[in-house]
């Protein structure tokens, strides 16, 4: 596992991420491993950031005193665990999670969540920016499909690895929950 001083970034996992009209995503498995890490960081005593996604619009599925905007049941913070709430894909705008972290002496992110190339990509390049050693899980992260700017529409699959490959080297480590858990 990571060094005792490594926070978990839990991006997004919010009950409007399951809703019925999103397009269709990849790695079905994706909450099973963030539930298995969550589980071995607070069994190891280490810190749990939940990053929760507040839209500034009232039309939005992440709107203040909707549905949507409520964690999973699943991933529901447990007392003491800090929770973040953004209303920009990265984390680390306007929210204090930076300062939160320098105060705590953090300098190692493992971040999981959704979706891939929005909020997990946005966060985790100003992590490595900002210097932090960030690890994303290719398999506790999920994207959707979409249509790429040139009009041709892309599996979950292929936004998910275009996303990572984003990252990959410059401003993260990619790896999987098991490799993790082994380290």
């Amino acid at each position: 596992m990571a060094p005792a001083n490594t926070a978990l970034l839990i991006i997004d996992m919010q009950q409007a991420m399951a809703d019925p009209i999103l397009p269709p995503r990849n790695n079905p498995q994706a909450e099973d491993n963030i539930a298995v890490l969550t589980d071995a960081w607070r069994r190891a005593g280490r810190p749990i950031v939940h990053i929760r996604h507040i839209s500034r619009s009232h039309r939005s599925l992440f709107a203040p005193g909707r549905a949507g905007a409520c964690f999973q049941t699943r991933f529901e913070p447990a007392p003491g665990e800090h929770v973040v709430e953004k209303n920009v894909p990265d984390a680390f705008i306007n929210s204090g999670l930076e300062r939160w972290l320098h105060a705590r002496a953090i300098r190692q992110l493992v971040i999981v969540g959704v979706s891939t190339n929005n909020s997990v990509e946005s966060t985790a390049r100003s992590a490595g920016n900002l210097g932090f050693t960030t690890t994303v899980l290719a398999d506790a992260t999920f994207a959707f499909a979409q249509r790429d700017y040139g009009g041709a529409m892309r599996s979950a699959d292929e936004v998910h690895l275009m996303s990572l490959a984003n990252l990959d080297g410059e401003y993260a480590t990619i790896m999987n929950t098991a490799q993790l858990l082994q380290e």
